[in-house]
């Protein structure tokens, strides 16, 4: 035999000259002849496992019966695993009922396919953290008690194909001032997943069921990744799905939230956010922004759909900023108000010293959107009532007095309205200058794009259109300034006043505009400040006259070249 062929060494003699802990898998050792069915023999502890260990909470007394309360072994597993540096803490297949319990650092709670952590329906099993400051009325506004919390601690894991329960419809009071069956209400109530102060925090692939208050909260945390997740709560009126509250370097991407109120609230500082490829339905809002300075921020690809309040709604305060802002690629489908920016010097408790609020650099880009009348949600146990405002919508862009928001771009835009306007509510011209939920304008005068107090507007490839008649204008705008108007479609109603309407606007440029449907006039000029609006080109053959001027405004103030 050859020097070569001395060295070649066959599969089976490489199996019997190479040790059992060499090709062990840290649980188990093969045997020489493991192949050939030979028993497996499992290896002795040697330590060199720490931080990878499984803590299987029925090994700490958990019974996964659906009755017997594991709080006190889920808790005893996961202070097991935190304290050995870490590791997994199993819950296998069962039902395991449970109060609040505490997550802690290097730990990953991994909930199996048949697994489900149940929350309990006695109230006496939940407790606040202490840790985490309240904010607003401890009656009424958000709490600090968590199904599941974490404070300041880091390298959390959640996941699994499992179920969290939280069993809301329990914490729902029958009559108003009625204490619910669970005993507790109002900020007593817990949160599916309570995080204040976490660092690398990740929530994948879970079934977040019927939270006795908002699912999945999210306060002053970083490098925060949720995925895959299935929230589903509408058996409480502020059931919201994800809420974030001055945290940074968060990425959600892929999850379904069915929600009764805001889907995924944006509130404090929150920067350096992206949001993708997710789903979204609710009776109150999808991206709700209020407070702090939030920017730095995209939201793409996403679907929204059956949301019956506001889905893109920004309520800016004195104090705060929202800045560099991205929606792209965005289908919404059966929605009311589809987007409201506000900015107002209407001050709540503590603002009233308090800079006017900043929004600049907001853009739209590839949205559809069919606006429709709300109705009630499905599979929902209770009503909602809905305000005028609600009822006939409109995009918004609100600001007020001598505070002008910059930069808004919408792109690719199109939009279908429902319709129903009447005369008089296109009439409106004092419309109340409120900048807290959308609704409290009242009726928009426009039943497709109302903008007061804008600098910098570009509108290019937008269409607006109505499903049926609506005798408001279809674009409405008050003290617009700097606004380039590129491939405006707008649909007309013979019956209405006109298509659009201006009101002391100035340096306005629109082109290539088109007219669908027949129409009276195609843009009324109101106001003794307008000034160098240019109509240039475009298809206005639809309205039978093209300008109209009331309130001191001139032709002087436009330029018209069809």
């Amino acid at each position: 035999m050859s020097d070569q062929e001395n060295k070649k060494v066959s599969r089976r003699n490489w199996l019997g000259t190479v040790t059992t802990a060499s090709i062990g898998t840290g649980l188990m050792a093969v045997t020489p002849n493991a192949f050939g069915a030979e028993r497996r023999h499992t290896l002795a502890i040697t330590g060199n496992d720490t931080g990878v260990k499984v803590y299987n909470i029925r090994d700490y007394g958990a019974k996964g019966d659906g009755k017997t309360l594991d709080t006190k072994a889920l808790q005893a597993a996961i202070d097991a695993c935190t304290a050995d540096q870490g590791g997994m803490v199993l819950v296998p297949a069962g039902v395991f009922p449970i109060g609040t319990v505490e997550l802690k650092s290097n730990v990953t709670l991994h909930i199996a396919a048949q697994g489900k952590l149940l929350g309990t329906t006695d109230g006496k099993q939940y407790y606040a953290a202490d840790a985490i400051p309240l904010s607003g009325d401890s009656t009424l506004g958000d709490g600090n008690v968590g199904l599941l919390f974490a404070v300041k601690a880091e390298n959390i894991t959640i996941e699994g194909s499992g179920t969290i329960d939280g069993q809301g419809s329990q914490f729902r009071s029958p009559i108003k001032g009625v204490l619910p069956p669970a005993g507790i209400s109002g900020a007593h109530r817990p949160y599916h997943l309570l995080f204040h102060q976490c660092t690398n925090l990740t929530v994948r692939d879970i079934y977040l069921l019927n939270s006795a208050f908002h699912s999945v909260r999210v306060i002053q945390s970083e490098f925060v990744k949720l995925e895959g997740l299935h929230i589903r709560g509408r058996v409480v009126s502020n059931n919201d799905g994800f809420h974030f509250i001055s945290s940074k370097y968060v990425h959600v991407s892929n999850c379904d939230v069915q929600s009764q109120d805001d889907a995924c609230a944006l509130f404090g500082s929150c920067k350096f956010i992206t949001i993708t490829g997710c789903s979204f339905s609710t009776r109150w809002s999808v991206f709700r922004f209020g407070g702090g300075e939030a920017e730095n921020i995209t939201v793409s690809n996403c679907l929204i759909y059956e949301a019956y309040g506001c889905p893109i709604k920004m309520r800016c305060g004195p104090g705060s900023r929202f800045e560099n802002i991205s929606f792209s690629n965005i289908v919404m489908k059966d929605v009311t108000g589809p987007i409201s920016i506000g900015i107002g010097l209407n001050s709540r408790p503590g603002e009233g010293d308090k800079a006017p609020g900043i929004v600049r650099n907001i853009s739209f880009s590839g949205i559809t959107a069919t606006v429709v009348k709300p109705v009630r949600l499905r599979d929902v146990e209770f009503d909602s009532n809905y305000n005028p405002g609600e009822v006939f919508s409109c995009v918004t862009l609100n600001a007020m007095e001598n505070v002008y928001m910059e930069n808004i771009t919408f792109n690719d835009v199109h939009i279908t309205f429902p319709g129903g306007g009447t005369a008089e509510q296109g009439a409106v011209r004092e419309v109340p200058k409120v900048a807290g939920e959308y609704y409290q304008m009242g009726v928009p005068p426009s039943y497709g794009l109302y903008a007061r107090n804008v600098r910098g507007l570009i509108l290019h490839n937008v269409s607006l259109s109505m499903a049926s008649s609506d005798l408001r204008p279809a674009l409405v705008f008050e003290h617009v300034e700097d606004a380039a108007v590129n491939g405006l479609n707008l649909q007309g109603d013979k019956q209405a006043e006109s298509v659009c309407r201006f009101t002391n606007s100035t340096d306005v440029l629109m082109t290539a505009t088109r007219v669908k449907g027949a129409a009276q006039v195609f843009l009324q000029v109101e106001g003794t400040d307008n000034h160098n609006i240019k109509i240039d080109g475009g298809d206005l053959s639809k309205a039978a006259k093209k300008l109209t001027f009331a309130a001191g405004a001139t032709a002087q103030a436009v330029k018209l070249r069809e």
